[in-house]
């Protein structure tokens, strides 16, 4: 029988996991409910989390979950990330959960929108893409347990950070895909991290002392 810690920590980071692609999903079927002038090519994640829009709801939802799963993570992988990687993470999930709070102007040029509100949002969003990026690389250099895998998805993940805000200044007709590009190499670096730490408390198996 594995010990309890070992067990809770297992089940903690399946349930990160778990939100994770609930959050994902979220996300993905927002653009669902938005209206028809709405494309999922062009209009960011945050224009689908707008300021006065009905279905607006769902991807603030997918924001907030986003945001706690990292914040439960970052509470788990503090051993093994290391001080600044834990930092940067967890900045990452508050700014997150500030995302969801505080949201963008909308889409629509005739829906009113508390311009306040929209910069806020914005300095949030900016902000993220810096702790995100730092937070990998200092897991990358600082994590005693980076193998080819990590290391390979940490460059990934850190080029996506640096590229696809660039690519969405330069096509803004295709802002949409690529910033939701990059929230899914997000969401598979984040989802790794959590296996990675079932994997590392896993027991090891009956016999293996003997060997």
């Amino acid at each position: 029988m594995p010990a309890r810690g070992t067990a809770t920590r297992r089940w903690q980071s399946s349930a990160v996991v778990a939100c994770l692609g609930l959050s994902a999903l979220f996300l993905g079927l927002a653009p669902l409910i938005m209206t028809e002038s709405f494309s999922w090519v062009a209009h960011t994640t945050s224009e689908s989390a707008a300021q006065g829009l009905s279905g607006a709801w769902l991807a603030r939802l997918g924001f907030f979950v986003f945001g706690l799963a990292v914040l439960w993570l970052a509470s788990m992988a503090g051993e093994q990330w290391g001080r600044w990687a834990t930092i940067s993470h967890r900045a990452f999930g508050f700014l997150l959960l500030a995302a969801a709070v505080f949201s963008h102007r909308p889409y629509e040029a005739s829906v009113p929108y508390d311009a306040t509100e929209d910069l806020l949002h914005s300095i949030s969003a900016t902000a993220m893409g810096f702790a995100f990026a730092l937070g990998v690389l200092a897991v990358m250099v600082g994590s005693d347990r980076v193998n080819i895998r990590r290391r390979v998805l940490g460059f990934v993940a850190i080029g996506a950070s640096v590229v696809v805000p660039l690519g969405m200044a330069a096509l803004p007709d295709r802002a949409g895909l690529l910033q939701r590009a990059m929230f899914l190499v997000a969401y598979l670096w984040y989802g790794s991290e959590a296996l990675g730490i079932r994997d590392l408390v896993a027991p090891a198996p009956i016999g293996s002392e003997a060997r």
